[in-house]
């Protein structure tokens, strides 16, 4: 999320309360933090809808103690992965709760095996711990570099590198079954 999308004036106004500046700072932001809430989440959309909701109200609510210590989308995405972290430990201790069902939404596309590669695909890497999913996602679905990683993690880049390379291989071990099938052309060996 390139911090050229949204001005300094546009912040500003922000800052001071204006509507209709915190509308187009919406507008720019929105799909990009409800795609990494989306990954997130398994691709829960009502989970992930829930949490991007909850990023914009607490950015309406705090935009006006952003310093510009460090670029918005950096800030942005703190607030990203707070909320995601938090909604995820509400989410967990839900399901400790007897009587709990939690159910995948059915997958509905023509073409079943993509959808379930990529389903595969999404949920190895949902299922990485937090610390490994979400540089991964920066990364490979954010194309961030590992500086802004670094900044937005608020860790070394060598601690970047570190976790990228352990998702890394958790994400090979998941997905081997995977690797298998599209290595023989789609047919499950």
């Amino acid at each position: 999320m390139p911090d050229r999308e949204i001005d300094a004036g546009t912040l500003e106004s922000c800052r001071r309360g204006d509507r209709d500046a915190f509308r187009v700072l919406y507008e720019a932001y929105k799909d990009k933090v409800y795609s990494i809430c989306l990954y997130f989440f398994h691709g829960d959309t009502a989970e992930a809808a829930d949490v991007t909701q909850e990023v914009f109200l607490k950015l309406f609510a705090g935009i006006a103690g952003f310093r510009g210590d460090a670029g918005f989308s950096t800030w942005l995405y703190r607030l990203v992965q707070n909320a995601c972290l938090d909604a995820s430990r509400r989410k967990a201790a839900r399901a400790r709760l007897p009587g709990r069902d939690d159910r995948l939404p059915a997958i509905q596309e023509q073409n079943l095996l993509e959808a379930m590669d990529s389903r595969a695909i999404q949920n190895a890497v949902s299922t990485l711990p937090p610390k490994f999913r979400l540089p991964i996602l920066l990364r490979y679905f954010e194309d961030f570099s590992y500086e802004e990683m670094s900044t937005t993690l608020n860790c070394s880049m060598g601690t970047v590198a570190s976790r990228l390379n352990r998702g890394h291989k958790l994400l090979a071990g998941l997905l081997a079954p995977l690797r298998g099938r599209v290595a023989a052309g789609g047919r499950d060996v």
